[in-house]
């Protein structure tokens, strides 16, 4: 089942999007900057692979839904994200609130 919701932080508007699937859930909330995103995003493949893309993202690991997605600290970041703030560690919200427009 695909799940996606507008959701307000601090009155900028993101994307949450659930893919539930057997046995786990892929879950990542987004604007036209960026995004967070569960532990299945390969920060290192965006980095490396797919520097010339300049993919701002972040990871979280061990959530299970949307609401923990934002509330966990990243646990890794791409180049692009550092480049606006965002670091390992920062709260999900709060890297959102980097990738404003």
């Amino acid at each position: 089942m695909l799940e996606m919701n507008p959701i307000q932080i601090e009155g900028e508007t993101f994307i949450a999007v659930t893919l539930k699937l057997p046995k786990t859930n892929f879950m990542a909330v987004m604007n036209d900057t960026g995004y967070i995103m569960c532990g299945a995003l390969d920060v290192a493949l965006l980095n490396e692979k797919l520097k010339d893309r300049k993919i701002v993202a972040g990871r979280a690991v061990g959530v299970r839904t949307i609401d923990q997605l934002l509330d966990a600290p990243l646990e890794s970041v791409t180049l692009e994200a550092e480049a606006l703030g965002i670091h390992p560690g920062m709260k999900g919200t709060d890297a959102l609130l980097k990738m404003k427009y």
